[in-house]
């Protein structure tokens, strides 16, 4: 029904404009009552193989939703509802901001991706602490992706940060360090090993103080960008290990246009989609390496069908996200990524996914 229905009217509107549509429908969704968890019944897998316990959480599977798209949380019901294991919401900033002028969102069909150039456009962080914290006990582990105000300089940076921590530290299960966005100017100069260890110390030192009031320490992670220069990625990637993080997730969108057919392939902006896959997965690979395994890596880039997940679990990925594919899927791409992972599992005699994490790598 989506694709054949749903899909062709959305794709007639402006990209921005069918987003706010959709999302708008998925709020209104998330009230109807018993809907969601009735309809989470269903879809939420069902599978022991894909269960696991991170960071003291339950991950019924391993497909989340990426950040981006409900940046304010609005529609988290409806999302768990089409079988997530766990969300992301966000960018959040300390100050609501609207963000870059419109249009800043394309689709490109040809190439199955999208270009964003948004600039972290949210409520800021009251906001987003008020409609999570009058939430109902939810059926999923909840991340909050955080970042700096635009007008905020990179040597104050670091406070920001800090404000999003202390504001939403009673309400997230993770906090994701985003200094890999290109939509922000000057962003991501501060994943230079140096600045990004010293950001991230003090984001860590943040969760620790609130322990102490919330009885909480959700996990940091921090998302990079995949057009590092090896040498910078590397480097970037001890930092974050030093630093103290929990977690990273690889990777953001990108800039590269290589092989690109699609009208809107020469706006700015960061690209998603199928034409970052290869790429996310051989930085999900190398990060493996890097770290010896021993630090928890999110796959984010191309992922529309279960081979995709399955080469990024097996690259090195505990956890995968998407966001892109549910544009041009809809809606029933969550479950049929769990579907076809039990399928995977089973066909290659693996009774876990973990026994495939770092496989290829």
């Amino acid at each position: 029904m989506y694709r054949r229905v749903l899909k062709p009217m959305l794709f007639r509107l402006e990209a921005e404009d069918a987003h706010h549509l959709t999302l708008n429908l998925l709020e209104a969704a998330s009230r109807v009552p018993a809907w969601p968890g009735l309809a989470r019944r269903w879809t939420a897998p069902a599978d022991p193989a894909l269960t696991q316990t991170l960071w003291g959480h339950r991950y019924d599977g391993p497909v989340g939703l990426a950040a981006g798209l409900d940046k304010n949380g609005v529609a988290l019901p409806a999302f768990a509802a089409l079988g997530f294991g766990f969300l992301e919401v966000g960018t959040v900033t300390p100050r609501p901001q609207p963000g870059n002028e419109r249009p800043r969102l394309f689709r490109l069909p040809q190439d199955h991706a999208l270009i964003n150039r948004m600039g972290f456009n949210n409520a800021g962080t009251q906001a987003l602490h008020a409609r999570l914290g009058a939430r109902a006990a939810h059926p999923t582990p909840l991340w909050v992706n955080i970042g700096k105000n635009k007008d905020t300089p990179n040597e104050d940076a670091a406070a920001d940060y800090r404000r999003c921590v202390e504001a939403l530290g009673d309400v997230a299960d993770a906090f994701v360090v985003n200094v890999s966005s290109p939509n922000t100017p000057g962003l991501r100069a501060l994943q230079a090993a140096g600045d990004l260890e010293e950001l991230v110390r003090a984001v860590a030192q943040q969760v620790e103080a609130g322990r102490v009031r919330h009885l909480r320490r959700p996990p940091v992670l921090v998302k990079l960008a995949p057009d590092l220069h090896p040498a910078d990625f590397e480097a970037s990637v001890e930092a974050v290990r030093r630093a103290g993080a929990q977690g990273l997730i690889i990777s953001n969108t990108t800039l590269d246009r290589s092989g690109l057919g699609s009208l809107h392939r020469a706006e700015a902006g960061g690209l998603s989609g199928q034409p970052l896959a290869a790429k996310s997965t051989a930085l999900v690979r190398e990060a493996y390496r890097l770290t010896g395994g021993h630090l928890p890596i999110v796959g984010v880039g191309g992922v529309f069908g279960a081979e995709d997940a399955y080469a990024k679990l097996r690259a090195g990925a505990s956890l995968i996200e998407l966001y892109t594919a549910l544009i041009y899927g809809g809606p029933g791409v969550v479950r049929g990524l769990n579907r076809g992972l039990s399928a995977l599992l089973a066909r290659d005699g693996v009774r876990h996914l973990s026994e495939v994490v770092g496989a290829d790598a």
